[in-house]
């Protein structure tokens, strides 16, 4: 019998799956109250009347709210193709060629996902800074925090993202469909367009999904490079809570985390189909 199929029976099994009921609980009960409460039509967030779509019709309607949507999707996009591309090509460097300086390379790629979101977002605002001192006294120009610092922190730390996730992928693949392409007189070129590219391509649009994600979701070091006129949604929605809870918030929490579970849904979806269709030759019994 597969393990698939067996049922807690003895008090400890009971035991650790009712934690596991416990912990869905722990995680999904506030999302649940979150959706809910969204649809208040009170004005006190915490005290329920009757459902509306009150709140939803003011966050449509609310020029600030859709300003700050419109600044993270300008954002996301930006640092999402960006990333993308950078993260894919380091991804290949590291799998598919060796050279001096590799390793430490290798451990750098990891640092943005290891270090703290303070002390990444403390290191580009002291890098912007000196940057922009730096063009301002040696050439005159002087640019400022905005939509570019934004975009720019963010395709910072989601090149490492997109690199994980693309080097997963082609850790998977078998390398001698590259060789046979070379045997095939192919150049590297046509390879990896004809070959490399197709294989990895789930992987790759798995990494973009998640990098999107990250950069819609990011507080901490947006909320260090943004200026003035570039507040990003959940930047202005920190902005709210700060001043106090409103049932606004409770939609337009609601609206990113709808946002977000389809964006992780299709990235963990293309990652399941990259690893289901990549099958080495020799493992197929």
């Amino acid at each position: 019998m597969s393990a698939q199929g067996l049922r807690p029976n003895s008090p400890s099994e009971r035991l650790l799956a009712t934690n596991a009921w416990i912990v869905y609980a722990f995680f999904y009960a506030p999302i649940l109250v979150l959706i809910v409460f969204s649809f208040n039509d009170n004005n006190n967030v915490g005290i329920w009347t009757e459902p509306s779509l009150r709140w939803y019709r003011d966050v449509l309607s609310n020029d600030a709210v859709l300003n700050a949507i419109k600044i993270s999707v300008i954002v996301a996009v930006i640092s999402t193709l960006v990333s993308t591309v950078l993260g894919t090509m380091a991804a290949l460097s590291l799998e598919r060629f060796r050279y001096r300086g590799q390793r430490a390379f290798d451990g750098l790629v990891y640092l943005p996902i290891i270090i703290p979101d303070v002390t990444m977002a403390v290191m580009l605002l002291l890098f912007f800074a000196q940057g922009f001192h730096f063009l301002d006294s040696a050439l005159g120009f002087r640019p400022s925090f905005g939509v570019a610092t934004i975009s720019l922190s963010h395709i910072a730390f989601n090149i490492s993202f997109v690199a994980v996730v693309v080097r997963a992928r082609l850790g998977m693949m078998d390398p001698r469909l590259e060789e046979a392409a070379a045997d095939l007189y192919a150049s590297r070129w046509q390879t990896f367009r004809r070959v490399t590219l197709p294989l990895i391509l789930p992987g790759v649009l798995g990494g973009a999904l998640l990098a999107l994600t990250l950069s819609l979701d990011d507080v901490v070091v947006t909320s260090f490079v943004a200026g003035p006129g570039a507040t990003t949604l959940p930047v202005y929605v920190f902005g709210l809570v700060r001043r106090g809870v409103t049932p606004l918030i409770n939609a337009i929490s609601t609206l990113m985390l709808v946002a977000s579970m389809v964006l992780v849904a299709l990235s963990l979806g293309l990652q399941r189909t990259s690893r289901t269709r990549v099958t080495p030759v020799g493992d197929d019994q």
